[in-house]
């Protein structure tokens, strides 16, 4: 990592109140180095390791946890097994390509919401997750 992309993910880190540990900074400089990312822990621990880096899945999941709780991430739960993690953290929608778990942006003008209930009282809605599942069209070849 470039001393210039260091004090970027520094200043992210310090700005949300996390303290700049290794590990945080190492995890950091993988998300927020670059373009928005749709990432699980598993790839990320992947990530880190040929990196270099020496930390466990459980120090990834738990930073990640920290991040997504400072504001830095949003947590998307695909389905009961799978959790990917989004460095963009405005209200946007999903396409799925299964059974691959490609993840990407559905674009902000493409898709509306209407008919939402109204909340109970004392309740607002704080953001909807709409995952669009794709599958290959076998017949696209042709």
């Amino acid at each position: 990592m470039h001393n210039s992309d260091r004090e970027t993910i520094e200043t992210i880190l310090r700005d949300a109140g996390l303290r700049p540990t290794r590990q945080r900074m190492a995890l950091g400089g993988l998300l927020f180095g670059g373009e928005d990312r749709h990432i699980t822990a598993e790839r990320l621990h992947d990530e880190v390791t040929e990196e270099g880096e020496h930390v466990s899945l459980a120090t990834v999941y738990n930073t990640l946890h920290q991040f997504r709780r400072a504001g830095l991430l949003r947590e998307l739960a695909i389905d009961s097994n799978k959790t990917y993690f989004d460095t963009n953290t405005s209200n946007h929608n999903h396409y799925l390509i299964e059974p691959d778990g490609e993840l990407f942006d559905i674009p902000s003008d493409a898709i509306s919401i209407d008919g939402l209930p109204e909340p109970p009282a004392g309740m607002r809605i704080s953001h909807i997750d709409v995952v669009v599942r794709l599958v290959r069209d076998e017949g696209s070849g042709d």
